[in-house]
């Protein structure tokens, strides 16, 4: 069984970013602020056991023009911008702008063709929000084909 901070190095790993919060390559900067196995419950329908799942808080913070590469989530996200604004978009979906205060769903294995701060100026900050098998990585690279368009 994992430590918590194994499952929190774990995380941060599979964001591609670096565990020590420090700025990546691509500008990001992301820690875990939460992370939770769910407990099993006797009262609670079978559907809603937390035995096999893991809720997980990441923040994720883009500097100026900062951005991430394509990737996907096997899991439903729920987002919550802190500060600035965030430009995303999901394959097939149009391209939107989230401003401090609001907040957005993905639904689990879309491809973010676009993650990024949407100022050259100031910094985003947001809450990205996992309910995962306990297994299941939070953020893995796209299906190949999903990065050439189907081709």
């Amino acid at each position: 069984m994992k430590t918590s901070s194994q499952w929190a190095t774990l995380a941060i790993a599979t964001l591609g970013f670096l565990a020590s919060g420090s700025a990546a390559p691509d500008g990001a900067e992301v820690h875990v602020a939460f992370s939770h196995v769910l407990p099993f419950s006797h009262v609670l329908p079978k559907k809603m056991q937390g035995g096999q799942l893991k809720a997980t808080v990441v923040e994720v913070s883009y500097g100026p023009s900062g951005s991430s590469a394509a990737h996907s989530h096997p899991c439903p996200v729920i987002g919550y911008v802190l500060e600035g604004a965030l430009r995303t978009q999901v394959a097939g979906e149009p391209e939107a702008v989230y401003k401090a205060g609001e907040s957005f769903y993905e639904a689990p294995n879309g491809v973010h063709a676009i993650s990024a701060n949407a100022s050259t100026t100031q910094p985003v900050k947001f809450l990205a929000y996992f309910v995962c098998d306990h297994d299941t990585p939070l953020t893995v690279a796209p299906p190949k084909d999903s990065q050439t368009g189907g081709k």
